[in-house]
């Protein structure tokens, strides 16, 4: 595994410079010297080079090793209308550099210089690259330079959401868990990566579970049918992570996937997380009864996990409200997308039949339902996590926010019913939910014709998943918020392995004439199962 020398080791996230980032309509020059909030943030040892789509390396004066290699492809996130994140990781200090166009040839392309990538920060750096215009395909390049040398070349493209095209997204999570890693005899290691990046999406909205930090692999798991499924499995995959280098390397081993890494550098991702990125059904305060943990304090776990999560992943930080994963990314007059957080600000899972509880936090719940009730965007699209309407336990007692109990809202449901409640007050309309978590697909839709809760607007919750890990399900429908199932495609038994199917993602089209919302439950070939329209009700 190449690493930096005496590479950073820390129990806890430092303070932080934060992020910036350069126009592509800066002045020519403008980039050169790049102001001091451009300085990003460093990540652990790396698996091995991982060059997606390299092209022939820019001309260096020196090589060898004095020249830095970048070891885990490139990645775009939290896209705009008039741009994205652009993230890459270097194996030794050096500059990244960006080159962006509106051409594939690159005629006229700006170049952008970017962070000094770090061992600070594992060697990971973001660039923010913005004003480009709105339904445009943009081709990217990176490199690392690093005095007079300069490693190879990384290219990537992505399209813009918006201008006279429909907006199409897809959306599952959950990657590389219950004992089923990268397999290098199937496509690409994970393929309904390229199965999604077939559909050519504007975006990738992943839901949660985009590693799984306390899952560790075996080489060889023999599967019912007789057939054998093979893992790559790296030294952080060998074991339950506790340390900073082995939450860096949860994310580091899933790139090892050409399909994951060909797809990043094309779809541009919006992560979130849940639980497996720290530990399962983990809560705020928690003390771990494992004996795979020597580390047993979970608020110890979380703090080293969310520093590689956003070391890793194609994100900036101080977007987000407090920095750590909530945030809102609008997409002009059809589209608002709002990411919540239920892990951070979670009471302990308990029953959840008597007092109130938090799962999204008062501070989390307010801004929900005030950014939602400002928005004048036609769809209000909530990437949640959990499901709401689906039990799901942890042993005795309540991990996700239904309790499996009749009448009014208790526990989690609690606060749940304070949102929703209040967003009927403030006539917000055209909101729908997406999912993952329960490792299958579903359509439910909620009605307080049929619910125990206050007074609330009818919606939907489209629940999609897993995209590599194991198939189980179907949970059980709390009647709280009068969810009915639409429609439910769901494994035989538990644990179904990614070569037995039941493997799913989703997709969601937005017509930018008729402003009809589309959802498409697909299987891992990217093949329809179920569709849904939706129409927007129209105001007075």
């Amino acid at each position: 595994m190449p690493a930096f020398p005496d590479p950073a080791e820390s129990p806890a996230s430092p303070a932080e410079p934060p992020e910036g980032s350069v126009p592509l309509a800066a002045p020519a020059g403008a980039a050169q010297t790049p102001p001091r909030r451009s300085v990003l943030r460093y990540g652990a040892a790396g698996l091995g080079a991982a060059a997606v789509g390299a092209l022939p390396a820019a001309p260096a004066l020196a090589h060898g090793r004095n020249r830095p290699s970048l070891t885990h492809g490139l990645q775009f996130g939290d896209p705009r209308r008039d741009g994205a994140v652009v993230w890459t990781r270097a194996d030794r200090p050096a500059r990244m550099v960006v080159e962006v166009s509106n051409r594939p040839d690159f005629k006229h392309a700006r170049t952008l210089h970017g962070p000094w990538l770090t061992p600070a920060h594992d060697g990971t750096g973001r660039l923010r690259i913005h004003g480009l215009e709105p339904g445009r395909q943009a081709y990217v390049r990176v490199r690392a330079e690093s005095g007079r040398a300069s490693s190879e070349v990384l290219e990537g493209s992505f399209r813009t959401p918006g201008g006279d095209d429909p907006i199409r997204f897809v959306w599952a999570g959950d990657v590389a868990g219950q004992g089923w890693g990268v397999n290098p005899e199937i496509g690409g290691g994970m393929p309904i990566f390229t199965a999604m990046a077939d559909r050519e999406p504007d975006f990738f909205l992943h839901s949660g579970d985009a590693c799984y930090a306390d899952g560790p692999l075996q080489e060889r798991v023999e599967l019912p049918d007789g057939r054998v499924w093979r893992n790559l499995v790296t030294e952080a995959k060998s074991k339950v992570a506790e340390t900073l280098d082995e939450f860096r390397g949860q994310y580091a081993y899933n790139l090892q996937a050409d399909a994951l890494r060909g797809f990043a550098a094309r779809v541009p991702q919006i992560v979130q997380w849940d639980d497996h990125e720290v530990t399962n059904n983990w809560y705020p305060g928690e003390v771990l009864e494992d004996d795979r943990y020597r580390v047993r304090r979970v608020d110890v776990l979380a703090r080293r996990a969310h520093r590689a999560f956003h070391e890793w992943q194609p994100i900036v930080r101080r977007e987000a409200v407090d920095g750590r994963i909530f945030r809102k990314i609008g997409y002009g007059p059809d589209l608002d997308v709002f990411v919540i957080d239920m892990r951070h600000y979670r009471d302990a899972n308990s029953e959840g039949t008597d007092r109130f509880e938090n799962v999204l936090g008062w501070r989390q719940a307010a801004w929900l339902m005030r950014e939602l009730a400002q928005s004048r965007a036609t769809w209000k699209v909530v990437a949640s996590d959990m499901p709401i309407g689906l039990v799901v336990p942890d042993g005795d007692v309540i991990e996700g926010v239904a309790n499996g109990a009749d009448g009014r809202p208790r526990g989690r449901e609690s606060e749940l019913a304070w949102v929703l409640h209040g967003l009927h007050r403030r006539g917000v309309r055209d909101v729908v939910w997406l999912t993952a978590d329960v490792h299958y697909t579903a359509a439910h839709h909620y009605s307080p014709e049929r619910a125990a809760a206050p007074e609330f607007t009818p919606f939907w919750e489209f629940v999609s998943g897993p995209l590599h890990a194991g198939a189980f399900g179907p949970n059980e429908l709390d009647p709280t918020f009068g969810p009915e199932a639409a429609f439910v495609h769901a494994p035989p038994r538990a644990n179904i392995s990614p070569l037995e199917g039941f493997q799913h993602f989703g997709e969601v089209e937005i017509d930018p004439a008729s402003k009809d919302l589309t959802v498409t439950l697909r299987d891992g070939q990217g093949d329809a199962l179920w569709a849904k329209t939706l129409t927007p009700e129209r105001r007075g």
